[in-house]
């Protein structure tokens, strides 16, 4: 019938005028805080609650209050955003604050660390209205860049754990007598694998000096599953490689005298 007609169009029009207001990252259901409002929630007599903000999340942290509530090791975090001082540890009033410029890559993931574990461990609340979200609970340009920020550094950190799974480092030890002896394990560098490899030097483009890895020194190059392409010396080929002087190239232990 015609009225089902409309009924549906007016249906699916209020579908789309949602999924419009979704993705202009409108949530009608957030609470957003102020500064003052969330300087309420440190957990003392009379007051409402205990939160913190992370990022401009605020957290119930209710649940640990030995550790955030007033005599806490951490109740400096208490009602107000100290994003800084999660990656910093510096909890003076001048650390315990939410400018998170200048932070180090390492500093920067300490920060996604800490919210991932706030996410999965305490109840959100809302957002905190200031530097990371506006007066509509919308993210801010100081937001965005923080978390490009981020990604990058997980980025960079997951290239060089991929770096350490192919090139793990060597065992070595030194004495005065015997000189310095490198040799490789299927655990050597931390890094548990089926092969041993064989000890070369990598030098890294754009920095000095070199770092002894254990190199796999049959089957196919390290991401190419087609042997048959790639021939069968593993990633001896590898062109920042190079081989110990009076070595042989293919043993597991390398002793270089002094």
């Amino acid at each position: 019938s015609r009225g089902a007609m409309w009924r549906g169009a007016a249906a699916a029009l209020l579908c789309l005028s949602a999924a419009w207001l979704l993705h202009r990252g409108f949530e009608p259901s957030v609470r957003l805080l102020s500064a003052a409002e969330l300087g309420r929630y440190r957990g003392a007599p009379g007051e409402p609650g205990l939160y913190l903000a992370l990022l401009g999340r605020v957290f119930d942290v209710e649940r640990g209050r030995k550790h955030y509530g007033p005599g806490g090791a951490y109740s400096g975090f208490a009602g107000r955003d100290a994003t800084r001082a999660f990656a910093s540890g510096d909890f003076t009033p001048a650390g315990l604050v939410d400018d998170v410029s200048g932070l180090s890559p390492s500093e920067l993931l300490s920060i996604h660390s800490w919210l991932s574990f706030y996410r999965d461990n305490y109840e959100p609340v809302g957002k905190l209205v200031g530097r990371f979200y506006d007066e509509n609970g919308a993210p801010t340009e100081a937001l965005r860049e923080v978390e490009a920020a981020i990604e990058e550094a997980l980025r960079f950190q997951a290239e060089s754990e991929q770096k350490q799974q192919q090139f793990p480092p060597c065992n070595s030890e030194w004495s005065s007598a015997k000189g310095t002896r490198f040799w490789c394990s299927t655990q050597s560098g931390g890094v548990h694998r089926a092969w041993a490899g064989v000890p070369r030097k990598l030098h890294s483009p754009g920095s000095q000096g070199s770092r002894c890895v254990c190199v796999r020194s049959s089957g196919p190059p390290w991401g190419q599953p087609d042997s048959s392409q790639h021939g069968d010396t593993g990633d001896l080929d590898h062109p920042h490689l190079q081989q110990y002087e009076g070595c042989h190239p293919l043993a597991e232990q390398c002793v270089l005298l002094t």
